[in-house]
């Protein structure tokens, strides 16, 4: 049915009014609030051009062009000439001036002589439109670069590790010293453009009933390790599986079984690698775990076979001296650092549910047979002390879940440490817990006696886990004489760490300073918080209400009116009765992937990602009545599992709600760049360039993927790789890319299109051809939601080039 122009101007007139009412009230609201005025202003000028439009009065366009240069006014007044920032404030704005203006509507209200003011209103909002994306693309593609000239770019020393084939991969992060390096150059920045993919092969890996859903996520995390001519990798569900590195082809696959279904996560970040001593069955190892119950198998690296002499028949089970393990609360997500014959693991405990969890203990067992050969529990004195036959590890301890690194001449591996359980209520924490949460911990290979260990958050109740072990690298003392055995430690709360791995000392200024202090009863609070001042800070600056984002002036108002309904006394505001704002939060600036070290510059390459959280704690019994958990009667019990965003905390008089700060288009609530790389010099600790990585392709609102996106920047899961030859090759993203930025600038040389997201950290190597390649896991991430698959993807120059 055809809508006469008559009423078709009725129905914009009353649409504007609504919109106008709607402004005005939410923006009373907000100014209640000591919020922006210019919501409710804005509000009541639409009111009064609907009503006009009603009318069928001329004037009514007139006053909506008014509205629209005072709000084109505001929005540079408050943002400047930020395009992110003028998104939500002028794109729908200008649309809707678009058509108030077009012919079926202004049209039908002037006569022919106002035809060309029509299509100077027209022209008007047009160029707001076309000012809003310029100064977005200008932001993506200008404002970021070069800041600093990297000092030590020239160098021209190989930084090959003897320990390791300059074609290999051997470890997760290449090296003991997880730099993420390689020496191999014939990837270049004059060839890198004609990367093509040379491969792939499916895992046949997918998510299963229920997974991705109420808390439950799959994700892809796996780097493969290369050894010889062969990469190995892990599948979210455990599956073990060899490839030939030139040409994908499967040589064998194996899996250890089980049931998964009780796991809220679904990942394995890797597998390792042991050359048994000469003469001992199964010489070429591949480690890894199960995860339906703890357990540590080892496996012939040419066969899949398991290693008979491994343990029980190739196994171990990691539940010994562990007391009660539900099922689903331990397991093992990262590959276990093996080094000097040890295989040192620590595990994955379900965060946040109850006091006495599973054990944070770290242990390590023979590599060759699956002898334990030293634990290191933080309750026990010495922490390292053996156990009896009946005795239990301490339960509730702080966990190392993340990726170890080790320094082999030292004798030293290097342990992340999270907290103590639960995260956000640490009234109950032992001496032992509040010394040892969030740091990190270096540990005698050999023995399990601690010789240091530097603590990144005090008394933590933001899950501010140490997520992943420092990356090492040797850097000249202050007068340049001599040369400092160093490590980078990259937090979650975006401070990063410069420390002497040799006796945990910084060699980078640390500083105590105040921080903001709570309201919880019982609760203790830490005074003073280690910032680490001689280096740059990764996190986005404090959030302010101006801050807050949307796709429309609306859904951008609901999030400012929410902002001013919570509190925000910027990082280590500590979570209460009041809802606080996480910037950031659990997952942090960064997480599990860490960072990336070219040894030879001395540059520290790392991508950061800015999501915003909503935090509110609730007295136990109440979160009980209003249904967000179910009780339960104790570790001899069934566990009921609850929704991911409701931590029930049993045990404590508090639980908490954790929910990522979403408008109710499924925008997040805080202004893009929601992801960036970072280039920062580790001789003079300065930032040599930092600009967003990734667009919103493949995401969107309420959950629509699209097919192209605006160079926002977005937010990332997985780490990168540097090469000889200045390349930092990096996916993570959600637009499901892999790219390869110049590492001495951050402009993008290549970027290629993944099957699912590439959330994962990739590897490079030579292959039997005698190309380089660059290889990805490509399956997706739950938290994330970017799009799950189950493949590996090698890319490498065509040959012939």
């Amino acid at each position: 049915m055809n809508i006469r122009p008559p009423l078709l101007v009725l129905l914009t007139g009353i649409a504007t009014a609504l919109i106008g009412l709607a402004l005005a009230g939410l923006g009373t609201w907000l100014v209640l609030l000591d919020g922006s005025p210019y919501y409710l202003l804005a509000g009541l000028g639409l009111l009064v051009c609907g009503i006009l439009l009603g009318l069928r009065r001329y004037l009514g366009a007139w006053v909506y062009t008014a509205v629209l240069v005072a709000t084109v006014v505001w929005a540079v007044w408050e943002v400047s000439l930020d395009g992110w920032s003028l998104i939500p404030r002028l794109i729908a704005p200008a649309v809707l001036g678009i058509w108030i203006w077009s012919p079926w509507i202004a049209g039908r209200l002037g006569t022919d002589r106002s035809r060309r003011w029509r299509w100077a209103n027209i022209g008007l909002s047009l160029a707001v439109i076309v000012l809003v994306f310029a100064m977005g693309y200008r932001v993506s593609e200008s404002r970021y670069l070069v800041i600093s000239t990297p000092s030590g770019w020239e160098n021209k020393d190989s930084g090959s590790d003897p320990s390791v084939a300059d074609d290999a991969w051997n470890f997760y992060g290449r090296t003991p010293a997880a730099d993420r390096y390689s020496p191999l150059d014939q990837i270049n920045p004059t060839n890198v453009s004609q990367l093509k993919q040379a491969w792939s092969f499916s895992t046949g890996d997918l998510p299963r009933s229920g997974e991705n859903k109420g808390g439950h996520e799959f994700s892809f995390e796996a780097t493969p390790i290369k050894v010889g001519d062969a990469i190995y990798f892990c599948t979210p569900h455990r599956e073990v599986v060899a490839l030939d590195a030139t040409t994908g082809e499967l040589k064998w696959r194996y899996d250890p079984g089980g049931d998964m279904s009780h796991n809220v996560y679904q990942a394995c970040r890797g597998v390792s690698y042991f050359e048994a001593p000469t003469g001992t069955p199964c010489p070429h190892r591949i480690i890894s775990t199960a995860s339906d119950l703890p357990r540590l198998f080892e496996v012939d690296a040419d066969t899949g076979k398991l290693c008979d002499s491994f343990g029980n028949h190739g196994m171990v089970d990691l539940r010994e001296h562990m007391g009660i393990v539900p099922a689903g609360f331990h397991f093992i997500s990262s590959p276990p650092m093996v080094i000097n014959g040890r295989a040192i693991l620590g595990g994955w405990v379900y965060d946040n549910q109850a006091v006495g969890e599973p054990s944070g203990v770290i242990r390590a067992f023979d590599a060759t047979t699956g002898a334990l050969s030293w634990s290191w529990d933080m309750g026990r004195t010495p922490a390292n002390a053996p156990l009896g036959k009946d005795d239990i590890y301490t339960r509730g301890t702080p966990n190392g879940w993340g990726v170890y690194s080790a320094d082999p001449k030292l004798n030293l591996v290097f342990v992340p440490l999270g907290n103590a359980t639960p995260d956000y209520y640490g009234a109950e924490r032992r001496p032992f817990d509040d010394a040892y949460s969030s740091s990190l911990v270096a540990l005698d290979v050999t023995t399990g006696q601690e010789r240091w260990h530097f603590q990144t958050v005090h008394h933590d109740l933001w899950d501010f886990d140490v997520p992943v072990g420092p990356s090492l690298v040797d850097l000249p003392d202050a007068d340049g004489e001599a040369t400092v055995p160093a490590l980078v430690q990259t937090t979650k709360q975006g401070e990063i760490y410069l420390l002497d791995r040799r006796d945990g000392k910084p060699i980078s200024p640390v500083e105590e300073r105040p921080v903001a202090q709570g309201d919880i009863p019982n609760e203790r609070y830490s005074k003073t918080q280690p910032f680490s001042v001689g280096m740059p800070a990764l996190r986005a600056p404090k959030f302010q209400e101006k801050d807050a984002w949307g796709a429309t002036p609306i859904d951008q108002l609901v999030c400012r009116i929410q902002y001013r309904q919570m509190r925000d006394d910027g990082l280590y505001t500590p979570p209460g009765l009041k809802p606080t704002l996480g910037w950031p939060a659990f997952d942090g600036t960064s997480d599990w992937y860490g960072s990336t070290i070219d040894p030879v510059r001395k540059m520290m390459y790392i991508n950061t990602t800015f999501m915003p959280f909503r935090l509110q704690m609730i007295p136990y019994d109440k979160g009980l009545q209003q249904g967000l958990y179910k009780p339960w009667g104790g570790w001899g019990q069934p566990y009921p599992q609850s929704d991911f965003s409701n931590n029930p905390e049993h045990g404590t008089p508090f639980a908490i709600t954790v929910d990522a700060w979403l408008n109710f288009l499924n925008i997040p609530c805080s202004r893009p760049p929601w992801g960036q790389m970072q280039a920062i010099d580790l001789l003079t600790h300065k930032v040599v360039w930092q600009r967003p990585i990734g667009t919103t392709k493949n995401m969107g609102p309420l959950g629509i993927r699209m097919p192209v996106g605006l160079p926002t920047g977005v937010f990332s899961m997985g780490g990168s790789v540097a090469t000889r030859s200045g390349i930092v090759f990096i996916g993570g993203t959600t637009d499901q890319s892999i790219r390869a930025l110049d590492g001495r600038t951050g402009q993008t040389l290549w970027e290629g299109d993944l099957p699912a997201g590439g959330n994962a950290t990739p590897l490079t190597y030579l292959g039997k051809d005698g190309r380089q390649y660059v290889v990805i896991a490509a399956g997706g991430h739950g938290g994330l939601q970017s799009r799950n698959g189950d493949e590996i993807v090698a890319f490498a120059v065509p040959k012939g080039s």
